[in-house]
């Protein structure tokens, strides 16, 4: 199933491209069907194979006509006008499709404005949007000057996951299949420990694993919760990396591609290129990647991974995404450079907040791996905050739950149907033994339960 992802990477027949453009998923369906019926290279199969499965998937994250989202945009923000739509929309400012030749926009139109437009933050009418979005950054900003003094700063932190089918979704006495995301023992995690799980878990992942879950199987009972509960020490070392100290010969590792995203077509060489210049220092090079990203690009809300064929692409042509498409748009571009580089991604959890979050690591000899985390990196340009910015490029606060250590890699034990993010997991996952269950099916809560810094005298044991 995994090594069917690489078929992305081929151009969609004319005529199907032109009905998903305008919107006529239904119709593009029966044609692919019909397609399908004939006999065809396997390549083109498995391509077409893909994008039914895909067209399912695109329209339900954009139920907005274009009169709802006005409606909701002059609710969300003061004295918001209909030219404004406009022009957020010709800027590419709003993710936007055609459903049946119509412009339909994405469900978090309004979320994804307040955290992005500055001039929007200002007029919102619901304070609840920004989520203390000013505290967050006083806390990072804290947290970066201690690191800094200390050299080291390590946090003991203790998580609860829970997964629930939805009511809807759940089929009395059928065996449903969960898994549920813990950390990878390695990098910044030490002293990890599970604490409890339920109902009992048929396997645990093994320490290394690098996409790695605690695995359920059982008959569901209505109102049945899968849990796990976890505490762990994250360890961060302030690493100065000055580039006079960099080696210009670099390991090989983690310099490959891997379709269908990370891949050096034309143009993602010819940015590479043109980004590097003439400079050879691996750490400079990894640097002028990261300016693009954080200086170049606008943090956005985007739809499933898997509906996106070209994921550095979409990010270096549109100059727009989230977390995840930062990152690997860093890790490809580093990679196309000679630079390794490598996923890293879990939750983001702080003394006020949780969620989903993906960044990205780079090694430079002599100082192994470093870390680098675009979308932070970004808003803290866009905040004009330059130390936070240039924090973010070698080194991470430790306010973070690697669960991942690699992109695009399967579970153990692996799913039977495809998973909702085949990439990655943050949300774990749920089957039948007869069908796999979307996003909507499932909720998943994850809850801080303790975090507590870790004194000087600790770590020394």
């Amino acid at each position: 199933m995994y090594s069917d992802l690489r078929y992305l990477l081929i151009d969609l027949p004319e005529d199907i491209a032109r009905l998903k453009a305008a919107g006529c998923f239904e119709r593009a369906g029966h044609v692919i069907d019909k397609r399908l019926r004939k006999q065809l290279p396997l390549a083109l199969r498995k391509r077409l194979e893909l994008e039914k499965e895909i067209l399912a998937r695109v329209p339900s994250h954009y139920p907005h006509s274009y009169d709802r989202a006005l409606s909701l945009l002059s609710s969300a923000f003061r004295d918001f006008e209909p030219e404004e739509l406009e022009a957020l929309w010709e800027e590419d400012a709003l993710d936007w499709i055609f459903i049946e030749g119509k412009p339909f926009f994405k469900d978090d139109i309004v979320a994804n404005l307040a955290k992005t437009r500055k001039e929007l933050t200002a007029r919102v009418t619901d304070p609840s949007l920004l989520k203390d979005k000013e505290g967050n950054f006083s806390l990072l900003d804290e947290t970066i000057a201690k690191m800094k003094r200390r050299g080291t700063l390590a946090y003991r932190i203790r998580i609860r996951t829970t997964v629930t089918v939805k009511p809807e979704s759940v089929e009395e006495g059928k065996t449903v299949r969960v898994h549920l995301p813990i950390p990878v023992e390695y990098a910044q995690i030490h002293d990890f420990k599970l604490l409890d799980a339920g109902p009992a878990p048929k396997f645990v992942a093994a320490p290394d694993y690098p996409q790695r879950t605690v695995y359920f199987e059982e008959r569901l009972q209505s109102g049945q919760e899968f849990f796990v509960e976890y505490e762990y020490v994250n360890r961060m070392d302030y690493v100065e990396a000055r580039p006079e100290a960099a080696v210009d010969a670099q390991p090989t590792f983690y310099t490959e591609e891997q379709a269908p995203h990370v891949v050096f077509t034309p143009y993602i060489r010819d940015l590479a290129g043109e980004l590097a210049g003439g400079e050879k220092n691996p750490l400079l090079r990894a640097r002028r990647v990261y300016d693009f990203l954080t200086t170049r690009l606008i943090y956005s809300f985007v739809r499933s991974y898997f509906t996106i064929p070209a994921i550095p692409t979409y990010a270096a042509t549109g100059l727009k995404g989230d977390c995840g498409i930062q990152a690997l748009t860093f890790i490809t571009l580093c990679r196309a450079l000679g630079v390794p580089a490598r996923w890293q991604s879990g939750l983001y959890a702080n003394p006020r907040s949780i969620g989903n979050h993906d960044w990205a690591q780079f090694y430079v000899t002599p100082y192994g791996w470093l870390y680098a985390d675009c979308s932070f990196g970004g808003a803290a340009w866009q905040a004009g905050a330059e130390e936070r910015w240039n924090f973010y490029f070698g080194n991470l606060e430790p306010f973070r739950m690697p669960a991942n250590s690699d992109f695009q890699f399967d579970f153990n034990p692996a799913k039977k149907f495809r998973r909702c993010d085949p990439y990655d997991n943050q949300n774990g996952e749920v089957e039948y033994e007869h069908r796999g269950l979307g996003p909507e099916e499932y909720s998943t809560v994850h809850k801080v339960v303790n975090i507590e810094e870790v004194g000087e005298l600790e770590l020394e044991d």
